[in-house]
């Protein structure tokens, strides 16, 4: 890690830092290039805001978004490149590279899916291409340091900060539009930005949010079995990260709540709230609704999409074991500092149970 943090990370960002002054030089198109209403997915971690983000990125007609191998290569010069070189291994080599690609894809992310759907080629949260500005929850996830290393309440730091970060993600959302043809409109999902929310509308203004609810004593402790696992399988003690799960704790509190209190300060902003037990029963129903109420077009041949697709959405869940006895988290806190939520959902309480 030491190495990692010391040699590759400081050579790999100036490497990157190169290739995004060289994209103004070789892409001209990039200084006009324009981010209208993006719609951005916020919500707490599992609580089917993959699944929102996924059924939307179908309809290519409609979105721009980062594939999971785009977050690596900020630049679209990098890009550029590296489609280039697909294309030369599908039509001249005859694929060779894609399928040891896929192999290694398959042994990264496949014993993992039945937790979380990863590959190289689906949509996925696109904070990870602000790695190279070393802002991604990735470093969270690798080093438990959540108790020292803030990304989640963006929206109450510094100024100066906030308006860097918030450029370099409108830098990159704009690279990523501009290879997709540069007249799309940016998809994003990140759990993590449900307290980034006042600071996107500050830097895009028509910004359109969703925001995904699922029972939060169902998706809270999920989270915290999700990133236990990870932190284990990367060698970390539980004393290691005891502190960072106290931190993760607290923070999802916050991201129920502040989402809604910064909506509540902007009347204006187009937004929509999606319960996941109607994602799950009533996908269509509920897309369709994002639509209409986001103000988008649904094409016919999408709607054809969604159609055949109602079945097989229908009653979406991962076969993944936690309990909320694991962690130093009751049921009875939940429902205490979320009560508002609870009798606005109508989330069953213990009492009920």
């Amino acid at each position: 890690m030491l190495f990692r943090l010391l040699i590759r990370v400081p050579l790999s960002t100036s490497f990157h830092a190169l290739c995004f002054v060289l994209d103004y030089v070789f892409f001209p198109r990039l200084w006009r290039q324009r981010v209208q209403q993006p719609v951005f997915i916020v919500g707490h971690a599992r609580s089917g805001s993959t699944l929102t983000h996924r059924l939307l990125a179908s309809d290519g007609e409609s979105f721009s978004y980062f594939l999971y191998w785009e977050t690596f290569f900020p630049s679209l010069l990098q890009k550029k490149i590296i489609r280039t070189l697909g294309l030369v291994d599908k039509h001249l080599l005859g694929g060779p590279i894609k399928k040891r690609l896929e192999v290694w894809d398959e042994k990264m992310f496949g014993k993992y899916r039945h937790i979380h759907d990863m590959s190289l080629w689906n949509s996925e949260e696109d904070q990870f291409v602000m790695r190279a500005a070393f802002v991604t929850q990735q470093w969270a996830l690798d080093v438990p340091m959540m108790d020292i290393i803030d990304l989640f309440h963006v929206d109450q730091m510094p100024q100066k900060k906030k308006r860097r970060w918030l450029h370099h993600y409108r830098e990159c959302i704009k690279r990523q539009l501009l290879l997709n043809g540069g007249n799309g409109v940016h998809l994003s999902k990140n759990p993590v930005m449900s307290g980034w929310v006042e600071s996107l509308i500050e830097a895009f203004p028509d910004a359109r949010i969703v925001v995904v609810m699922r029972d939060p004593t169902e998706c809270i402790p999920s989270v915290l079995k999700l990133v236990e696992v990870t932190w284990h399988a990367k060698g970390w003690r539980r004393e290691d990260f005891e502190e960072s799960l106290r931190m993760l704790t607290d923070i999802s509190f916050d991201t129920f709540r502040h989402p809604y209190e910064v909506l509540e300060r902007h009347p204006a902003s187009s937004r929509v709230v999606v319960d996941y037990r109607e994602l799950t029963t009533q996908p269509r129903k509920t897309v369709l609704e994002i639509y209409h109420r986001l103000g988008i077009n649904v094409s016919k041949t999408f709607d054809s999409w969604l159609l055949a697709q109602e079945n097989d959405e229908r009653g979406h869940n991962t076969r993944f074991e936690y309990s909320i006895d694991d962690y130093e988290l009751s049921r009875e806190r939940i429902e205490t500092e979320l009560s508002d939520f609870f009798d606005e959902y109508n989330w069953p309480r213990e009492s009920q149970s």
